[in-house]
């Protein structure tokens, strides 16, 4: 084979993986590489997300790039601006916005002898070489399916798309979900909301996460000493890895117990023992990803805070119906119903080897091979694709990891490869392995959550973080067939 061919790249989303992947494949000698991001901006669920109280649950030191040390974290667990403003610094650092497309959603991706064929609906199609999606999982809003929504006299809106301009102080405000959203959201606007009134489907687990502010010394400390705060990193990703993510898996039970212990103890901190059961789950901690929050138990206790465990019948101008006929009143109606996680890069319409249609071949379930490719698609590589570890590590840990993957099959395309595709046996093998280790996962006990899919299959990486580093650290050859030019 020949070496160092040109081969054109595109990145589909220009968010925190698609950033990574487009530095890193520049600083790796990739100089035809360009994203396609169907907003105006940058920053996917960093950019979307903007609602009050909005933090990672990821520690500020754990979350970023490793190539992209950040002394200025202003909290222990960043907030949704400073991420995105890190995302920014990052982007500009290495001068990458002339690579991306803005207002430009690739519509549909056909595959002819070795090229992809992309377009948007502004573009026809352009040929590339390869394709790396780096869409997320949180971009699809869910709407919930409730009769008369559209009638609301006030503001309804989902959470990922929070108005710039509403004003909260004096409102009335009601939030229908209880993930991390739903009790971030209720604990940033009880202060000054008039009322806040919470809808609550499902209780869940909340681990009292404190969220100090980091100090200037503290600041002053990482500018001056790199290997201090590259020392942070790695802690924080080793316990979060080791513990956290083991326990979820089956892997740590001593974790779990402590995890159950913790939100157990939290849970007493509800006065009212009539509230306290009202938010006390039937499910084990773990099954549901778990919300992390030293905030909300505080918070739905206030005298103008209200949680409405009915079922919904129905929404009016003035505000929501439960069943039972009492009529909650509304100025304000936030849904904070989550996404969609299994939709990925969909609704752009996908034909890959011999014309076959994704819609078709995922219809029952997404089929990946290691969370980076699909047997179907040749030259097309995923970060956070089916069963990816999402909820388990850190999502730019994770995105890394599978990168570093991803460049190896890069490069052996550069080298002349013209169709690397992942043999159906081996994604076959695969989801077997998936099948047989969900049972021993926390996820598997018997909770819906968003890591099922509409058939009941658990879609996230099943096993620990060093067997995923271990999956990533080298393609095995042997589960692709490989053509080269001729």
């Amino acid at each position: 084979m020949a070496s160092k061919r040109n081969i054109r790249i595109a990145i589909i989303g220009a968010g925190a993986s698609g950033l990574m992947a487009l530095i890193q494949l520049r600083a790796c000698g990739y100089r035809d590489v360009v994203i396609f991001e169907k907003a105006a901006a940058l920053g996917g669920t960093w950019r979307d997300n903007r609602y009050p109280g909005l933090n990672c649950d990821v520690p500020s030191h754990a979350y970023r790039f490793s190539f992209a040390p950040n002394a200025e974290w202003s909290q222990t667990c960043a907030s949704g601006p400073d991420i995105l403003a890190y995302l920014h610094t990052v982007a500009r650092d290495h001068e990458v916005a002339r690579f991306i497309r803005y207002n430009a959603e690739v519509i549909s991706a056909r595959y002819d002898d070795g090229l992809w064929y992309l377009a948007t609906a502004t573009q026809a199609e352009m040929p590339f070489e390869a394709v790396i999606t780096a869409t997320g999982v949180l971009h699809h809003p869910v709407y919930p399916q409730i009769v008369g929504l559209e009638t609301f006299a006030g503001a309804a809106f989902h959470s990922s798309r929070w108005p710039d301009d509403i004003a909260i102080g004096g409102q009335r405000i009601g939030v229908i979900g209880t993930g991390s959203t739903a009790t971030q959201i209720v604990g940033a606007t009880v202060d000054t909301a008039k009322s806040v009134t919470l809808f609550q489907r499902t209780a869940q687990w909340i681990l009292p996460l404190a969220n100090p502010e980091i100090s200037e010394d503290e600041r002053a400390q990482f500018r001056a000493d790199p290997e201090l705060l590259q020392g942070q990193y790695d802690r924080l990703n080793h316990e979060a890895t080791t513990k956290f993510a083991a326990a979820i898996v089956g892997a740590n039970p001593h974790t779990l117990a402590t995890l159950g212990r913790l939100c157990r103890e939290h849970l007493e901190t509800v006065v009212d023992p009539v509230l306290r059961e009202q938010l006390t789950p039937d499910y084990p901690v773990g099954c549901k990803r778990l919300v992390m929050s030293d905030r909300f138990y505080a918070a739905i206790q206030r005298p103008n805070a209200e949680l409405v465990t009915a079922a919904i019948d129905g929404i009016e101008p003035e505000g929501v119906r439960t069943v039972g006929g009492v009529l909650h009143r509304l100025d304000i109606l936030v849904l904070a119903t989550g996404f969609n996680t299994h939709q990925f890069f969909r609704p752009m319409r996908v034909h890959g080897l011999a014309g076959a249609d994704l819609d078709q071949v995922w219809a029952e379930e997404n089929v990946s091979y290691l969370g980076v490719t699909t047997p179907a698609l040749p030259n097309w590589f995923m970060i956070g694709g089916p069963h990816s570890p999402i909820g388990n590590f850190s999502w730019l840990l994770t995105a890394e990891t599978q990168f570093g993957y991803i460049k190896q099959l890069l490069d052996l395309m550069r080298q002349g490869a013209k169709e690397i595709a992942a043999k159906p046996a081996a994604a076959a093998a695969f989801r077997a392995a998936v099948r047989d280790q969900v049972p021993k996962t926390v996820w598997a006990q018997g909770c819906n959550s968003w890591y099922i899919d509409k058939n009941g299959n658990v879609a996230s990486w099943p096993w620990t973080y060093d067997k995923f580093k271990a999956d990533m650290a080298a393609p095995v050859l042997a589960d692709f067939s490989v053509r080269a030019w001729h």
